[in-house]
């Protein structure tokens, strides 16, 4: 060790945490091998559940506290009850999740239609501070959806006169 500390103490700050009795954190707590074997603390109060809440299927019970919650609707609730059949390590968790999000954003504008409000999608994005400031990838961004769009009128009008012949 003492080695080692030599070959890097030209570096300012090196090894100031290497000796435990300098650490102003060590030791926080002595702990004993009778902690590991689950809780050692008193579990804070159940938080009332009164809307559906999706936790991991990985955690025996939801947490003692999870914040204020919507409850899942929709398709895009569905998605998330379909994810949450799967473990946090699987993309059968976390991409059905992605999509959810998505569906979601499609969702709220639809609710915001049916409420009378028509949602001003442009600021809500922030599009304006991403015209001040980065209008080069704003510009890419509309090129590519122009391309897309063209090919895919393309390919549709080939199609079509393709049926004709």
């Amino acid at each position: 060790m003492e080695d080692l500390a030599k070959k890097f103490e030209h570096i300012k700050g090196w090894g100031i945490d290497a000796d435990p009795k300098n650490d102003p954190t060590y030791p926080m707590k002595k702990r004993t091998n009778a902690e590991h074997a689950g809780y050692t603390w008193d579990r804070p109060t159940q938080q009332p559940i009164d809307v559906e809440v999706l936790h991991s299927n990985e955690r025996p019970n939801i947490t003692a506290v999870f914040g204020g919650t919507v409850p899942p609707s929709g398709l895009s609730g569905k998605l998330r009850r379909y994810a949450f059949q799967y473990g946090e390590s699987s993309y059968g968790h976390w991409l059905p999740l992605l999509l959810a999000d998505r569906v979601n954003v499609v969702e709220g504008i639809i609710d915001d239609l049916k409420k009378g409000h028509v949602p001003n999608i442009f600021a809500e994005r922030g599009m304006k501070a991403s015209w001040k400031h980065d209008r080069s990838t704003i510009m890419k961004k509309a090129a590519i959806g122009i391309f897309a769009i063209a090919a895919i009128a393309a390919w549709k009008l080939g199609k079509k006169s393709g049926e004709r012949d």
